[in-house]
């Protein structure tokens, strides 16, 4: 895989799809969804790959802002269902509300696609407004990555609670490593009272890049049985909104 020349991060190893299908069918799930990773920029061969071959797969890319229509109905066709934005590792952000980014968000909004966030810590108050004028569903990563030293009263959470109330905004709870176990389940009890299961997903980061040694498949799953302890709001999170949100 061709690697960007600043990428955040530098994999030794290979974690293919056989692998990721392998790892998903000794923890008992059915589906799953790629996100687009920054350190291979806009090249998606692979993706696209993955989720033409296997239909339990959905994907998010990364996109150049001049993509062509045409080239993301292809996409779609393919098993492709957003774009991912992961401006957390460039010290300087793009325009979101420049032309050639308009243009993208409304090419996104067509295909019922979602703009997936994550976009480093302070600056989704800048950013929300602008992707939620051009009416495309949001899927917000990793708790919205809260200032650990505000929590809740963070800007970027309390942005992001904001703008779930408008509904067409969701939250991924997620890399409980990254956040921290402990405020993660903190996050996670706010954004249920708040939010409610029909807003939020589960994700488990997998191959849980800079933490490969610390964390595993089922510790995410265990993270989750900790932040939501009700079966039932549970098997809604980590199933019947994912299915509506990705595969509907």
């Amino acid at each position: 895989m061709p690697l960007v020349a600043n990428a955040r991060h530098r994999p030794e190893y290979e974690f293919t799809t056989e692998q990721y299908l392998a790892k998903l069918d000794a923890h008992g799930i059915q589906y799953g969804v790629l996100a687009g990773a920054s350190i291979f920029g806009t090249y998606n061969d692979y993706v696209l790959e993955a989720v033409r071959q296997h239909k339990r797969l959905r994907g998010t890319v990364l996109l150049d802002p001049s993509t062509d229509r045409q080239t993301m109905e292809r996409m779609n066709e393919d098993g492709i269902v957003g774009v991912r934005l992961p401006w957390i590792s460039l010290s300087t952000i793009p325009e979101i509300d420049s032309d050639p980014y308009r243009g993208l968000l409304r090419r996104i909004a067509d295909l019922d696609w979602h703009v997936h966030l994550h976009v480093g810590r302070g600056r989704l108050a800048a950013i929300l407004p602008h992707v939620e004028a051009s009416g495309v569903r949001i899927v917000v990563d990793h708790f919205g990555n809260p200032d650990p030293a505000m929590g809740m009263q963070s800007p970027d959470f309390q942005t992001m609670l904001r703008s779930i109330e408008k509904g067409r905004t969701w939250v991924k709870i997620s890399a409980g490593n990254r956040v921290g176990r402990e405020a993660a389940k903190l996050y996670a009890s706010e954004l249920l009272k708040s939010a409610g299961p029909e807003r939020l997903v589960w994700g488990s980061d997998a191959p849980f890049a800079g933490f490969e040694s610390s964390t595993t498949y089922q510790q995410t799953l265990n993270d989750l049985v900790d932040w939501v302890p009700d079966p039932v709001t549970r098997h809604q999170i980590g199933s019947i909104t994912p299915m509506k949100l990705y595969f509907g």
